[in-house]
């Protein structure tokens, strides 16, 4: 049996259950069946408030990149990083 009909037969038996039971998209997320929505981005650019002398950045928001976490990891302060 192939994966798409497998998932399409999943699918299926979900809406059957959920429909015998009166469950609905909204009863299912607001028992937290469904992990916080990723934040969008927006249009606008947000200013790097980190640099290397490479000139790679960051913005601050999200995981720290790689570059500034090896920096961390060797004693720099991420602070010698931030852009005033």
């Amino acid at each position: 049996m192939s994966v798409e009909i497998e998932r399409a037969e999943a699918v299926t038996w979900i809406r059957v259950q959920m429909a015998r039971h009166g469950i609905t998209p909204a009863d299912l997320l607001a028992a937290g069946c469904f992990g916080p929505r990723p934040r969008q981005r927006s249009a606008v650019a947000t200013p790097a408030r980190y640099a290397s002398a490479n000139g790679q950045t960051w913005d601050g928001e999200g995981a720290m990149p790689d570059w500034l976490q090896r920096a961390v990891n060797a004693g720099q302060s991420a602070d010698f990083f931030r852009q005033f």
